[in-house]
């Protein structure tokens, strides 16, 4: 139960409600002589994913190639950007929070750490291990980007988590989450080869999540037939920002995520009994000066679950909904708040979105704490 409780208030924290502090994650690179542009623009230089197990079973704490480089890539030739750079810059960009964020747990943590908190005795060789796995995609994704085009690096990170237990429950909503966000980068994709490694890669985030959910959480492991699809990546990779520390980025990285929208961001209002199905949904906005401006006219709750979305009214006085009641509670739900139902545009969207996890249910209980 203790578990259990801790896990409750990093969730709260995450959404907005402010209850522990985060966690500083330095991104200062472990080589006393990094490479050049050249030689980081060669795929061929550095190990290689899928033929070295330092991206699979390194167990060491010091940062594994290419996390311990972590200055931005600049072009080493000019031109037009290749076909689906921009959409590999911003995936290199949240993956980069992605490893640090694994990372951090590998240098701050060790397995007595978290069995002492009641989990499994491999949970911090499997953390090594998921750190690996990101690592990796780091490699990847900086392969995908042409030599015309940066390659982003590292900022610094601040996750709100302040024990094992509250590392854990960011994780399983960090790799829910890119499941939803990889979906939708498939469909910004201009080449099949870039919709493969995206494949490629989400079905490698799931297996994360599904020791976490098995292992960590004695939960099932599905999420119904299918993963929740939410088109608009950008905007959950926006949601994003809030764990990189203003001004901390290289001065040369692009636009995270561009195009950018600066939507309002908002969470369950204090006191939500119940973020599943059926139940009512008052939410507040998190950002005082990024508020939405409401028109006189209807705007729409668009919950995003499985391969739909469902469009419900929403009351823009008290900022209010309803959840729909034909979703099975599995996985995750996304909600936001759009000008026209079903949202069919990015800029039909006018806040949000707002992660709503199901399952475990350590997760979909954060709101019924107290």
């Amino acid at each position: 139960m203790a578990v259990m409780r801790k896990a409750i208030l990093v969730s709260a924290m995450l959404y907005g409600l402010g209850l522990c502090a985060p966690a500083i994650v330095s991104s200062s690179s472990a080589s006393s002589t990094p490479p050049g542009p050249s030689q980081l623009s060669d795929p061929s230089y550095g190990p290689t994913p899928g033929e070295s197990d330092v991206y699979a079973t390194y167990n060491g704490t010091a940062r594994p190639f290419p996390g311990n480089i972590t200055g931005a890539v600049l072009n080493i030739t000019t031109g037009p950007p290749g076909a689906d750079d921009l959409l590999f810059q911003n995936l290199l960009s949240a993956e980069w929070i992605i490893f640090s964020f694994y990372q951090q747990g590998v240098e701050r943590f060790n397995a007595s750490s978290f069995m002492e908190a009641g989990f499994p005795n491999t949970t911090y060789e499997r953390i090594q291990q998921i750190r690996d796995n990101e690592a990796g995609h780091l490699r990847i994704f900086q392969d995908q980007i042409s030599p015309t085009s940066i390659k982003p690096g590292a900022c610094l990170y601040a996750f709100p988590y302040d024990d094992p237990a509250s590392f854990l429950v960011l994780q399983t909503i960090i790799e829910i989450s890119s499941m939803a966000f990889l979906t939708g980068l498939e469909l910004q994709a201009r080449l099949d080869t870039s919709r493969a490694a995206l494949v490629a890669i989400a079905a490698t985030e799931s297996r994360h999540n599904t020791w976490s959910l098995i292992e960590n959480w004695n939960s099932a492991p599905f999420a119904g037939p299918s993963d929740t699809i939410f088109p608009y990546a950008n905007q959950i990779l926006d949601f994003t920002n809030e764990w990189v520390v203003e001004g901390s980025c290289p001065p040369q990285n692009p636009v995270f995520p561009s195009p950018r929208q600066h939507l309002p961001q908002m969470t369950p209002a204090k006191g939500t009994k119940s973020i599943l199905p059926g139940s009512e949904l008052v939410v507040s906005f998190t950002q005082p000066d990024n508020q939405p401006r409401f028109a006189d006219k209807d705007y729409h709750a668009v919950f995003f679950h499985g391969v739909s979305n469902i469009s419900v009214p929403f009351d823009t006085e008290h900022n209010s909904t309803t959840i729909p009641e034909s979703f099975d509670a599995l996985g995750i739900i996304i909600a936001i708040i759009a000008d026209a139902e079903g949202a069919p545009t990015k800029e039909s969207v006018v806040a949000g979105p707002l992660i709503l996890p199901q399952s475990p249910a350590v997760l979909s209980e954060i709101y019924t704490s107290g």
